[in-house]
């Protein structure tokens, strides 16, 4: 029997790429999708994907099709505590253990919040296996962490009922492989924000402050391999629940690097006269990537760290970057932000 998959978030940048990566592998998945507006390209894509339409709201869709489902993958809204929630409830009344593979984000991990190191590098690394336990002591206010405690939780409460994965890349570049959504956040914003600072790239303090990245490509190998593992149903305990949380990134690079290189690559293509990165204030700094519900955004896109490594995945699938780094790819991305602005 095919597995059956129940996926969310399917035409966002990291869903869309998830939906299309597994209906390509695995064409004889039975596979059910997520949607609050299906693409005009869907059916033509994906005849014979099924659509339910609605929002992470629908609490009783959500849970229907996760209790039909051999294996849910929630993408989108990592912070949504009603879809998760309903996710959990419609797997829990299943009658043998089902799969979930959750969102999560390196977010969880950020000093965006500890001005010592904002524009600085933090000499901190985070493992996705010697450091889990002091990850689930981080406090509410970490992103992510309001989902990640119930995921946490039901570990401990249903691990008998319930394999658990938590999926939490880094930053991300690249082109998407989906149908609406094909580019990450941080390029997009960076080149607007330079654009409002009458032309300079930026950093902030001593720009030494790093991230980890991986592309899209990259990415999609570790949620195919975790997917397989759920699909085989068997040695669940090695890759889920207690095993199951996921880093990705394949490489590093701080804030100051990012800006020379784009420096370069607008200065090119005539967006900006120069090229030199400029340094900007905290006040300034506290000005930019206005969100809502999310204040001082610009301090954990532009001047934080979160430097990780993805040993688990590296150890289970011997996992590596194969796709062309951040720095090589990096002129793709800005022209088609540029291009779609």
């Amino acid at each position: 029997m095919a597995p059956k998959i129940f996926l969310t978030g399917g035409t966002g940048y990291i869903g869309g790429s998830v939906l299309h990566t597994i209906a390509t592998a695995h064409p004889e998945y039975d596979i059910t999708v997520l949607l609050r507006k299906t693409p005009e390209a869907f059916k033509s894509t994906y005849p014979n994907i099924k659509v339910i339409e609605g929002d992470y709201d629908g609490a009783d869709a959500i849970a229907g099709a996760a209790e039909m489902a051999d294996i849910v993958v929630h993408n989108g809204d990592s912070d949504h505590k009603p879809s998760l929630n309903a996710i959990i409830s419609g797997l829990l009344k299943r009658s043998s253990p089902g799969y979930l593979l959750h969102l999560s984000g390196t977010g969880i991990v950020s000093d965006w919040m500890d001005e010592q190191y904002l524009g600085k590098l933090n000499p901190k690394i985070w493992s996705d296996t010697y450091s889990l336990q002091e990850i689930k002591t981080l406090p509410t206010r970490a992103l992510h962490r309001n989902t990640e405690t119930i995921l946490h939780d039901t570990i401990t409460k249903h691990g008998d009922k319930i394999n658990i994965a938590i999926m939490c890349p880094p930053d991300i570049y690249g082109k998407g492989k989906g149908l609406a959504k094909t580019h990450s956040a941080f390029v997009p914003m960076f080149v607007k924000e330079v654009k409002d600072l009458g032309g300079k790239v930026f950093y902030h303090g001593e720009g030494t402050n790093a991230r980890s990245w991986v592309h899209i490509d990259d990415l999609m190998k570790v949620y195919l391999h975790v997917v397989e593992a759920a699909a085989s149903n068997s040695n669940a305990e090695k890759y889920f629940n207690g095993n199951g949380y996921y880093f990705a990134g394949t490489q590093e690079h701080s804030q100051l690097d990012v800006a020379k290189e784009a420096g370069k690559i607008l200065h090119k293509h005539g967006v900006i006269k120069d090229a030199e990165p400029v340094q900007v204030s905290l006040e300034q700094l506290d000005s930019m990537a206005s969100f809502p519900g999310f204040e001082k955004l610009a301090r954990y896109l532009f001047a934080s760290n979160s430097r990780t490594r993805a040993e688990r995945a590296e150890k289970l699938f011997a996992y590596k970057g194969e796709a062309p780094g951040l720095l090589e790819n990096l002129e793709a991305d800005i022209m088609d932000a540029i291009n779609r602005a």
